[in-house]
């Protein structure tokens, strides 16, 4: 049995800034894992590659991202067992924003390639997961990047400095194809600083990169869902985060803390208001 962890990623900022060949959108942003994640067991065997997890309607076979990192890393290396099982206990939210699926994917291809030696370095093993999803390269690396292209075009940052982040779960599932188009329709009135926020994180500037935290997307959500995102910012916000704002297509809201215990006095008091919310660490 091979163990491996799956991490949850936040956007710090994100920005639709064109579009590129393909059809596909140009992004520009800060994106940054955290300690909160899914806890992945992959057990070689023989037939074919199958997924499990302790949310029954999660895709079984090929329809599993993680499933389909088993089968490309096997396909690109040569190296690991014709099929097996990879046991997923899910924490991340599904649908949630945060790269369940894509961390998934990226913990498996990190183990195989420890497990089997594959022998891909970090970039190739990107690379690699670039033919997955746009968002697997940063997930197989993790830390603080500015992602552009795709979002697999990354570039590390200075570390978030130390703090307490809560992730709330506002009750929808936005579809990101539908919020794409939406964003192109949009009359943009405001940009992420997201230059600034650089600047922020090179000094070390907590607050001024709580203050910039900010998703193009929030403007595109359907009036109901907009709404449902800016009552969970509020409540961030009234218990003390310095900034808020939903990550990726949504739909969780993450607040920043000055630290960990204030986040956690957060989590406690938003847990028992009946918010789905977690704590957790920038990693």
């Amino acid at each position: 049995m091979i163990p491996e962890r799956s991490y949850a990623k936040l956007n710090l900022t994100l920005d639709v800034t064109g579009l590129l060949p393909g059809g596909y959108h140009a992004v520009r942003g800060i994106m940054q894992s955290t300690d909160f994640g899914d806890e992945i067991v992959i057990v070689p065997g023989e037939g074919e590659w199958l997924a499990e997890s302790n949310l029954k309607y999660l895709p079984t076979g090929s329809g599993n991202l993680a499933v389909r990192a088993a089968l490309l890393f096997k396909e690109a290396t040569g190296k690991g067992p014709e099929g097996g099982l990879i046991k997923i206990d899910k924490r991340i939210p599904v649908c949630g924003g945060l790269a369940g699926g894509s961390g998934n994917a990226a913990a498996v291809l990190r183990a195989m390639n420890r497990e089997f030696d594959g022998g891909l370095n970090e970039e190739e093993l990107r690379k690699l997961g670039e033919k997955l999803g746009s968002d697997i390269p940063f997930c197989i690396s993790g830390g603080t990047m500015l992602a552009e292209g795709r979002g697999e075009i990354l570039t590390p940052l200075p570390p978030l400095p130390d703090c307490g982040i809560v992730i709330c779960r506002p009750n929808f599932a936005s579809s990101t194809p539908e919020l794409f188009a939406a964003v192109d329709k949009l009359k943009v009135k405001m940009r992420p600083d997201t230059d600034g926020m650089i600047a922020a994180l090179e000094a070390k500037d907590l607050e001024g990169v709580a203050r910039r935290v900010f998703n193009i997307f929030e403007a595109a959500l359907p009036r109901r869902q907009a709404a449902m995102v800016a009552e969970t910012r509020g409540a961030l916000l009234d218990q003390g985060s310095l900034g808020a704002c939903m990550s990726g297509t949504g739909s969780a809201v993450f607040g920043i803390f000055a630290d960990y215990a204030a986040a956690a006095n957060a989590h406690a008091a938003l847990s028992e208001q009946g918010i789905l919310c977690f704590l957790c660490r920038p990693k």
